[in-house]
Formats: structure tokens, C-alpha cells, sequence
């Protein structure tokens, strides 16, 4: 088949992470005259990028894998499936092959920029000798500022991943066994990505990765670390935010600290998953760090770093966490009182060490603490909106609908936080950034008016 002749349909699933994945291989197919479309109905092929972090990942791709095939049933003869990510890496005994035959072939992560040539393959193959699974179980694949992108994000904003893998290995969680070790992208490439990003019209980057206070720890931080990083950073010109996500409580350092009070740039909204603040269940899920290095760490933030908005999250439910415990997350969170908090249900993952952990808390106990935790964080929300009221703050305006315009502070990371909603007839354009004074609040949003 012409390849000219040839559309790509994308579902992309699961994280930021991913979605960069995503726009690398929609890069790939356009570089080979292979086009893209955003009606499956017009494509010849059907690509689903999976998340199999935890059960309900899984069970998100499964349902959407369902849907593409029933897509293909309409032309089994012309249409083909593809499904890549991190399900492709999970699932080492090819048990969702299985039960998915429907499927024409299964990509790992590092087998990303090769899509293309795959894709020719399903056409131009006759003998049946492809193979129908091709992914390389040890991933070491990492992009670079080279590697061809197409960003699919509003062009106002854009992700930027600074590595890949993760070598922390916490009990509960699978992600070294999918994406690999952890392996740092270098200093210089990431700052011509950011200058390109930049340069074509975003106006916010949000720098990526499993853990970002772990960059460069595999090259013993010959080539930079977080710190060196975000100030280099910081030293692109122009009217841009930056924003970070996914830092290890454990290793925020004094030297990242100052750079961030320092820099113009880098919004003070950090993402920082803490997980428990029980000591025996933070050594249980093997965090390396105590329930009072935390607080530290939080209280040295806090007085740092003005008016900085805390994202977190937290596990409940793990094995063994008993009634007494929880209580004490749920004091934690009363009293340090985060801006932005999720929470999880804890989910048993083979081949992690928490799978076979004795005392499994069961899932009905886990769901109510998840749905106590969330309330309390409601209670803390609207009472940190409520003190918004009056105050003005920049807003990037993502979306309009007739004269509605829903934006974000640097409080908010899109799609996982709050927005602001603006009504005007003023003529206002996705990507702006205007100024807004607060005028009332709900209990995860906020209204303004424009100033």
C-alpha cells in the first residue's frame, strides 16, 4: 500500500510520560509520509499506547483495545491494530496476546521510531514470517532534542522528559520492570529541546520523568544534576512558566532548593509524591526517608519558597497499615494542609515486593480510606480557595466556550489540577495569558473576572 494512502489513529493512555512517547512516534510516521488523523473513522491503522501501571491502567487498555477492534471488524481485510507502551512491556508472558489475537502486532517502548517501517511490514508481508511481537524486555531507549516530535499538546504548553526508568524500586511499584533502569538525557539536549519548544509558542514547559530529582545519578551527576539543570534552565528568555513534576522527597537537596527561590522562571509548584507518613509503612514500601525528614523537608519548602503551592500523593490501604496508621495520615494531611493532593487505593502488582507481603489490607478498606482521605482534602481546598477571593493572579487560558474562558494559575498543572473560569465578551485567544482577580470558588475551582 502507498504509504501516502496510509492514516494513523492514535489513542494515547496513561501518563505525561507516555504521551511524549506518543507524539515521538506520530513524528516518526509523518517523517515517512505515513499521515495522522484525529477521525479513526478516515485510518488504515489503529495504534493504542498503553499504561499498565495498576490494575485499573490495564483495565482502561483493555477496554480500548476492545473498541479498536471492533473498529477493525469493519475492514479486517485493510485495517490494522497496533498496540505499544507500557502493557507491551508488562506483559512478559504474552498472556494479553492471548487473549487479544485480534491484535497485528505488539510494540515495547524503545521500539518507538521504528513504527513506521512496522507499519509497512503489516502491508507489504505476505509470507507470514513477521513477527508479531517485537519488544526488547530491558528498554533502554531515551529521545533527544534531535529525535523528530511532534508536540500534540495545545501549542501553549508542552511536556519535556529529562529521563527515563527508575532505579528507586519502592515496593508496590512495577514501573523499573516496565520502562527500565533508570538512564538521564544530557544537559545540553534538553536546553535545545526547551529553546525549541519555547521558541515555537509555548509558553509553559513542564519537565518530566519518574523521578526528576534523580537526574543524572546514573552518570554519577558528571553531566549536571536537578539543580545545575533548572538553572540553565532558568536562563531562557522570555515570558514563560516552568513546572515540575514527580520530585522523591528523599532527595530534594539544599542546592535544588536555592536554585528554585532563586529563579525567575521555575513556578514555585512542585509534585511530590510522599506516599505514607507512617515510618514502618514507609519502610515497608522502601521510600528511604522517615516521617520527620518529610516534615522537614516540607517545612524547609514552605519557608523558602513563597506562596509555593504542594502536589502530592498518597497510598492507602497497603499491607499491614492498620487503623492507627491511617489515622495518622489522615493528621498529617489535616494539619500540613496541600494544595493539590491524589489519592490511591492500594493495588497488589506482581513481581513487586508488596505482591506477596503478608496482612493484605482488602480492597473495600483501601477504597474507603482513599474516599476518607479525599474529603479531607476537599475540606482543605475550599478553605484554601475561599482565601483566594480578591487576590489576582496570571492565567493561561487552555480553553473557550462562547464567552467562558477556562484557564489555570501556577497553581495548576493541566488536566491533573484546578481551573479558573472566566466569564467576557472580550476577545481572548487559547494560549493567552491575561490577568484575573479572583471573585469566588468552589470546591476545586475558581471564578475570575479579567483585570
Amino acid at each position: 500500500m502507498d504509504n501516502q494512502l496510509l492514516y494513523v489513529y492514535f489513542v494515547s493512555l496513561g501518563c505525561s510520560k507516555n504521551f511524549v512517547d506518543t507524539e515521538v512516534m506520530a513524528a516518526s510516521l509523518l517523517k515517512k509520509g505515513i499521515g495522522i488523523t484525529d477521525d479513526f473513522s478516515e485510518a488504515s491503522v489503529y495504534v493504542v499506547n498503553t499504561c499498565a501501571f495498576i490494575p485499573p491502567a490495564r483495565q482502561e487498555a483493555e477496554n480500548n483495545i476492545d473498541e479498536a477492534i471492533i473498529w477493525k471488524k469493519e475492514d479486517a481485510e485493510n485495517r490494522k491494530l497496533i498496540v505499544t507502551g507500557c502493557l507491551t512491556q508488562w506483559d512478559k508472558k504474552g498472556e494479553y496476546q492471548k487473549l487479544f489475537s485480534q491484535v497485528d502486532l505488539w510494540m515495547g517502548i524503545s521500539e518507538l521510531q521504528e513504527l513506521p517501517e512496522k507499519i509497512v511490514s503489516l502491508y507489504t508481508d505476505s509470507d507470514g514470517t513477521r513477527k508479531k511481537v517485537f519488544c526488547d524486555f530491558n528498554p533502554d531507549y531515551l529521545y533527544n532534542d534531535k529525535t523528530p516530535r511532534l508536540q500534540l499538546t495545545p501549542s501553549h504548553y508542552a511536556y519535556i522528559k529529562i529521563a527515563e526508568g527508575c532505579d528507586n524500586r519502592c515496593a508496590y511499584c512495577s514501573i523499573p520492570s516496565i520502562r527500565g533502569t533508570l538512564r538521564s538525557r544530557k544537559e545540553d539536549s534538553i536546553i535545545k529541546e526547551a529553546n525549541n519548544l519555547l521558541s515555537g509558542g509555548a509558553k509553559e514547559l513542564l519537565v518530566i520523568a519518574q523521578d526528576i530529582t534523580a537526574f543524572g545519578r546514573d552518570k554519577k551527576y558528571k553531566d549536571g544534576n536537578l539543580a545545575s539543570l533548572i538553572t540553565k534552565l532558568d536562563k531562557i528568555d522570555g515570558k514563560h512558566w516552568i513546572r515540575l513534576h514527580y520530585l522523591h522527597p528523599e532527595t530534594i537537596s539544599d542546592e535544588f532548593i536555592t536554585a528554585l527561590k532563586n529563579s525567575k522562571h521555575i513556578i514555585p509548584y512542585l509534585d511530590i509524591p510522599l506516599q505514607h507518613i507512617s515510618d514502618r509503612i514507609l519502610t515497608s514500601m522502601n521510600r528511604k526517608i522517615t516521617a520527620l525528614e518529610i516534615k522537614n523537608t516540607i517545612t524547609k519548602l514552605r519557608k523558602s519558597i513563597p506562596n509555593l503551592i504542594f502536589r502530592t500523593t498518597f497510598i492507602v490501604g497497603f499491607p499491614g497499615e492498620t487503623d492507627k496508621e491511617f489515622n495518622e495520615l489522615c493528621n498529617f494531611i489535616s494539619e500540613y494542609k496541600f494544595e493539590r493532593l491524589g489519592v490511591f487505593p492500594f493495588f497488589p502488582e506482581p513481581n513487586t515486593k508488596a505482591f506477596n507481603m503478608d496482612n493484605q489490607v482488602s480492597n473495600e478498606i483501601a477504597t474507603k480510606r482513599a474516599d476518607i482521605v479525599q474529603e479531607l482534602h476537599r475540606e482543605n481546598s475550599i478553605s484554601f480557595n475561599k482565601q483566594l477571593v480578591g487576590k489576582k493572579f496570571d492565567v493561561i487560558i487552555d480553553n473557550i466556550d462562547n464567552n467562558y474562558l477556562y484557564g489555570r494559575t501556577y497553581m495548576d498543572s493541566p488536566d491533573i489540577d484546578n481551573s479558573v473560569i472566566i466569564y467576557t465578551k472580550k476577545k481572548v485567544q487559547i494560549g493567552d495569558m491575561v490577568s484575573a482577580k479572583i471573585t469566588g470558588y468552589s470546591d476545586f475551582d475558581l471564578e475570575g473576572k479579567l483585570v
